[in-house]
């Protein structure tokens, strides 16, 4: 009579077989490996042990602008899609401009001459002497005072007061939002080069003065941007300035 397995005499439980001494013994396989066997395929690496994969971006400190790579030279920063505007684009928008706060004054101005010239006063030369030209000079001077109305210089003072209103509107559009009403028509804007926003009030003021040094040498100033690499007048390189085309 036998017991058990006649390959087992001593009647023990068979043993999974051994695998090389300082080795785990084989687990079959069932879907993921168990707790503290070696991985068929790579994973995420276990916390504190250094990752293979890329070293993830520096953070920005704070409050800090976002740091941008320069431009080659003659193309336009980061967040100037379109590239730099046309010297034909600042022109129009320029015209466009000056059209807006300068036609109501225009008018104002015309009609306040048209009224001085009606009411014009002879001078009355009569109690001058031959070749008193002072008693000329104040015949004259009282004719014009005297017949210039109240009306016309009212017209003038207001057409003044326009254009200087019209003008800082302007200052205070390009500020805010690198657009004046012409500049959005023709799809250009005015940003400071080294961050590309807008200026503000402060600075657009300033460069509005710098404009009339443009005005030097026969305007030479207003006409560099046709050869100049980033399309600038002598007013945007003093400003920092650049304009760019948004369309």
């Amino acid at each position: 009579m036998s017991f058990g397995d006649p390959n087992n005499p001593y009647g023990q439980q068979p043993q999974a077989p051994q695998g090389p001494y300082g080795q785990q013994p084989p687990v079959p396989q069932q879907g993921q490996p168990g707790y503290g066997y070696p991985q068929q395929a790579p994973q995420q690496q276990p916390y504190g042990y250094p990752q293979q994969q890329a070293v993830p971006p520096q953070q920005q400190a704070y409050g800090a602008y976002p740091q941008q790579a320069a431009a080659p030279y003659g193309q336009p920063m980061p967040g100037m899609p379109m590239g730099y505007a046309s010297w034909g684009a600042r022109l129009g928008a320029f015209l466009l401009d000056g059209l807006m706060i300068a036609a109501v004054p225009i008018i104002l101005y015309i009609v306040s001459i048209v009224m001085a010239a009606g009411s014009a006063v002879t001078p009355d030369y009569s109690s001058c002497s031959t070749g008193d030209y002072t008693c000329m000079q104040n015949a004259a001077n009282d004719a014009a005072s005297s017949s210039t109305p109240v009306g016309a210089i009212i017209l003038s003072i207001l057409a003044w007061l326009l254009m200087i209103g019209g003008t800082f509107f302007l200052i205070a559009k390009e500020g805010a939002s690198g657009q004046t009403p012409g500049k959005k028509v023709m799809g250009v804007k005015v940003i400071k080069e080294a961050t590309g926003q807008p200026l503000g009030f402060g600075m657009t003021f300033v460069r509005y003065l710098c404009r009339y040094l443009n005005g030097l040498l026969c305007g030479l100033g207003w006409l560099w941007p046709l050869w100049d690499d980033k399309s600038q007048t002598w007013a945007d390189k003093l400003a920092g300035t650049v304009v760019v085309s948004v369309k």
